[in-house]
């Protein structure tokens, strides 16, 4: 057989393809770890990572989706399943369920996640809602620092609902995730609630909190390795109160309420990379830089957040939804009902 004739038969073109046939997709790109050595070393110790098992721990992940989930409409990428494995420290069920998880509590809160981009959250963005501080904590973690007040001040809740804000804590977790520096190393939440007033509060009931712990807890990739909260006036006893039977123990072990005591704050997070606004020695406290990071990412979020869901995935999605995320009409949420339990705080 001649050297042209071969070249036919191992590859053939196009054109040689049956009509309703197309060539298969090209494979993405593969896994290329950057991480480094320290962290590679972190992983191992905290999250069970090994290295030299890492792509066969993904592609055990990836093989039991397509069997017990083959409708799942969701990406195999190894980058996307190791956030998952890594979130679950290489528990291959527990990842299972935390990626099935993922993909319900988006299918079931659509007014938080469909269409989940920057430039639709330009009003919330610059309000000064929330930014990540450009420096991490000692143990590197990612400061996400979220001001209720910054955008209360200005919102009118006929302008736009509280979900939109957060939508904008989503965004950003999003962002922050791609980082494998923040799958392993995780984030710390500041939450800063100075002018916080009853009114505002009452719009975050229990059926919201409940929805955003439980997608923070269970439904999420991430590390939340510990809440900061300053500032808190009496009225966050009735916030807290609403937030608590949601929390695993845990997570509620993680929240730290320091008052306007910032010595206290700065026992876990120095002044050096705190803003002055909170006794730091960093500079005023930045929101146009990150919000320029989001901004720039808008190509990656139009992709996967403003497509079309297959209908046999949003059936999947709802079958799916995990405990502590079902209907509403399972939790009142009634204005009154939210207003009389933050009253009894005064």
């Amino acid at each position: 057989m001649s050297e042209e004739s071969d070249s036919l038969r191992t590859s053939p073109s196009v054109a040689s393809l049956s009509e309703n046939e197309l060539p298969p997709p090209p494979e993405p790109p593969g896994y290329v770890c950057s991480l480094t050595e320290e962290l590679v070393t972190k992983a191992r110790e905290e999250l069970q990572e090994k290295p030299e098992w890492r792509l066969r721990d993904v592609q055990a992940l990836r093989d039991m989706v397509r069997k017990e989930y083959p409708n799942l409409s969701t990406s195999l990428d190894d980058a996307f399943l190791l956030r998952f494995l890594r979130a679950r420290k290489f528990d291959y069920d527990r990842a299972l369920q935390l990626l099935v998880n993922y993909h319900s509590c988006r299918r079931s809160w659509p007014e938080v996640f469909n269409n989940l981009k920057p430039s639709a959250l330009k009003d919330v963005l610059a309000s000064g809602f929330l930014t990540v501080l450009p420096h991490t904590d000692p143990r590197g973690c990612h400061v996400v620092c979220i001001r209720p007040a910054a955008a209360y001040y200005r919102w009118i809740p006929s302008n736009y609902p509280i979900t939109e804000n957060i939508r904008a804590i989503y965004l950003t977790l999003e962002k922050l995730i791609q980082s494998e520096e923040t799958q392993v190393n995780g984030i710390v939440i500041l939450a800063d609630y100075k002018g916080v007033s009853l009114s505002k509060a009452s719009h975050f009931g229990p059926f919201i909190a409940k929805k955003v712990i439980g997608i923070l807890q269970d439904g999420f990739p991430i590390r939340i390795k510990a809440v900061h909260v300053v500032n808190e006036p009496r009225i966050f006893k009735g916030i807290f109160a609403i937030i608590k039977p949601f929390l695993k123990e845990k997570i509620a072990n993680r929240f730290f309420l320091h008052g306007s005591d910032l010595n206290s704050l700065h026992t876990s997070l120095p002044r050096s990379i705190l803003p002055r606004e909170y006794g730091g020695t960093a500079g005023e406290l930045d929101t146009a830089t990150w919000n320029a990071v989001l901004l720039a990412s808008e190509d990656d979020f139009v992709k996967e957040f403003c497509q079309p869901v297959p209908a046999c995935d949003s059936i999947l999605g709802q079958a799916l939804l995990p405990e502590g995320l079902t209907s509403d009409a399972q939790c009142d949420d009634s204005l009154r009902a939210v207003k009389s339990q933050l009253y009894s705080c005064y």
